[in-house]
């Protein structure tokens, strides 16, 4: 029985066509990732499946009585209960049984000390059904329960009992994310949760969701998280939701095969759309071949158009990070450097050499001091003790998970870059924003219109201006969608100055890094070699991202699960679809063949018959003008079978026969 089903759907917002004839199924325990480019629809078909919007057309069911959990990426934060209390709050039952056995416990230590029998029976019994319901429920298990899964998402045993109005919002958001998850429900809504977790925390969800029964849609930019834990996923393109059998890597290879298929038929059909062009202007003035132009005019009317391919669209646009001077050989320095706030000790005894080239990534637990570290290098937090010492000609460029609280939200993109600058001339800095994918118009936009990837590039392009040779990214991820992602770590692997970089993606950091500093206890301890070397060699307590499990059940048509097979079934269905186009061809090949022999045939018999000689012979005349209605009505044919063939062609050449399915989760 599905939980919950999509027919037809359709969403609009003014003229924006979001969504349009989705159909999707989802079934009891899949673990679905929804993927797509920031305002392609995920969030709007998330809202539909839970009931908070409604389609403009189509129809959303849901599976009667379904429990559903949705953790947002925006919270406000609450206060005047304590954490515990927020986790435990998950049930109205629940409270109500608990407060109802407290109740009777209480009456039955009143009892006890000279009630009546009956009263004291009666009592029990009550007592006892309600201990039933609670167990079933959870019991007293639940606050344990609770408390586990708080520990996993990384609160202190001390933060059981803070009120929420002193929690941040990233650790306000892992409450209201441990309240879902002891919740149990039978769906699980989850938009980009790995944003505020640390790489234990993240670790330790990856392995509840994947051992939890609960259906789960989620929703992460974090590639690694999804490939680990999805087992189909869905990506919402082009108002369209397609979906895929496996995990993310997986569906990364199978869109690559669409991709190709659907720019094919796109071109194929440009091409065919072309010469029907071409045929209709050469014919559609002259009265013997008007007929067959109107026809083919019609049929470019009815013809479903192939819409643009994504890989046509994007551009391939590239990013650019200017490298600043070469600088020396020795970037950066501490050396027993200590850093306090107030009696709180950050670091003590810190000692770090960073050269030239190398790229060092931050972990360790949130609030240990990777922030920190990172102000201390960029001379933006003093040291208390100890010394730090920049190299002669190092330019450092310094990129703030806030810094976008730092732009004029009145500013164009050109105004703002030019407040850096340093008098540098329009055209510069056009050239400049052209390297951060500002082009055209979009360099005259106010800053406040801005989504958070553009402002985060924005930032970036303002930190680049002054060509750094040593580059502190804290978290510069967190606001852009995969293929920004992919974009900014392109342009990093080529950067070659030094670099220090605090990430929770774990694809990110792999990458780019080839040292890893782990902080703990106010100490810094680099590992030589890539995030990768670091879970294998030296962090043994710490599972490296396991394998991606194979598609959970295969494709229609395709009894194989490995991508070798998938391969030789995708070239076996293009292979059939080419054999079924194939007869079609060849009759419209033929049939326009004979038409054209037919015109020739037909201006030579007209030609003959507007001489005034041709007439001196009836009998001549008379088989001229039998002839001619022959060709008449062999024409009729040829254009009827014609029209059947290319009707059938274009049925077949259309998107709808894609081997990918869209009707299913």
């Amino acid at each position: 029985m599905a939980l919950a089903s999509f027919s037809e759907v359709s969403r609009f917002y003014g003229r924006q066509d979001v969504l349009n004839g989705v159909t999707l199924t989802l079934s009891p325990g899949e673990r679905v990732g929804l993927v797509g480019r920031n305002g392609a629809g995920k969030t709007t078909l998330i809202r539909l499946l839970l009931g908070l919007e409604s389609p403009d057309s189509g129809s959303v069911t849901r599976a009667k009585g379904l429990r559903t959990g949705y953790l947002p990426q925006e919270l406000s934060a609450g206060s005047g209960q304590t954490l515990l209390e927020l986790v435990l709050d998950t049930a109205e039952e629940y409270r109500k049984t608990e407060a109802e056995l407290a109740l009777i416990i209480e009456e039955l230590a009143d009892k006890s000390r000279g009630g009546a029998p009956e009263e004291l029976m009666e009592l029990a019994g009550r007592q006892g059904r309600l201990m039933e319901t609670f167990e079933a429920l959870g019991g007293w298990g639940k606050e344990a329960m609770a408390k586990k899964i708080l520990s996993g998402l990384g609160f202190a045993e001390d933060d059981f009992g803070r009120d929420l109005g002193e929690f941040s919002g990233g650790w306000l958001m892992r409450g209201v994310l441990a309240r879902l998850l002891l919740a149990a429900p039978d769906l699980l809504v989850l938009d980009e949760p790995t944003n505020h977790l640390d790489l234990d925390s993240l670790l330790w969800l990856e392995n509840y969701l994947k051992s939890s029964p609960a259906a789960l849609v989620l929703v992460s930019h974090d590639r690694t998280f999804l490939n680990n834990v999805a087992q189909k996923i869905i990506e919402v393109r082009q108002g369209r939701a397609h979906t895929y059998a496996g995990n993310y890597e997986w569906f990364l290879a199978e869109k690559e095969q669409r991709l190709a298929s659907e720019a094919a038929a796109f071109e194929n059909q440009k091409d065919r759309i072309k010469q029907i062009e071409k045929f209709i202007e050469r014919n559609r003035v002259r009265a013997a071949t008007a007929r067959r132009a109107q026809s083919r005019l019609k049929m470019l009317e009815k013809m479903d158009r192939l819409p643009t391919p994504e890989n046509l669209e994007d551009q391939n646009f590239t990013l650019r990070l200017p490298s600043g001077a070469r600088g020396p050989d020795l970037v950066a320095e501490f050396t027993g450097a200590v850093k306090n706030y107030g009696p709180v000790r950050v670091f003590g005894d810190l000692n770090l050499n960073l050269r030239r080239g190398e790229r060092l990534a931050l972990i360790g637990p949130n609030g240990r001091g990777k922030s920190t570290l990172l102000k201390m290098l960029a001379g933006l937090e003093p040291l208390s003790a100890g010394g730090r010492r920049l190299g002669q000609g190092v330019k450092v460029g310094y990129f703030a998970q806030f810094q976008m609280d730092g732009l004029n939200p009145d500013r164009t993109l050109v105004e703002e870059l030019e407040a850096a600058s340093g008098g540098l001339s329009q055209g510069a800095l056009r050239s400049v924003l052209g390297g951060f994918l500002f082009s055209g118009e979009d360099v005259f936009k106010k800053v406040a219109v801005l989504s958070g990837g553009e402002k985060a590039r924005l930032a970036l392009a303002k930190i680049m201006l002054s060509a750094p040779n040593l580059l502190l990214l804290d978290e510069p991820t967190n606001h852009l969608d995969i293929p920004g992602r992919q974009m900014l770590e392109d342009a990093l692997e080529d950067y070659q100055g030094a670099m220090v970089l605090i990430s929770h993606d774990r694809h990110f950091i792999s990458r780019l890094c080839d040292r890893v500093g782990v902080i703990e206890k106010g100490r810094l301890t680099v590992f030589p070699g890539g995030f990768e070397d670091y879970l294998r060699l030296w962090a043994p307590g710490i599972d490296a991202a396991p394998k991606p499990p194979a598609p959970a059940a295969p494709k229609p048509g395709q009894p194989a699960a490995d991508k070798k097979e998938a391969r030789r079934e995708a070239a076996r269905d293009r292979r059939e679809a080419a054999g079924r186009r194939r007869p079609h061809e060849e009759a419209v090949a033929e049939a326009e063949e004979k038409l054209a022999a037919l015109a020739g045939r037909r201006r030579d018999l007209e030609k003959t018959l507007a001489d005034p000689a041709t007439y001196q012979d009836g009998a001549l005349v008379r088989r001229l003008n039998l002839e001619l209605a022959e060709l008449d009505r062999e024409g009729r044919n040829l254009e009827a079978r014609w029209e059947e063939a290319m009707t059938h062609l274009e049925e077949l050449r259309s998107p709808h026969g894609s081997a990918h399915s869209e009707n299913s989760f």
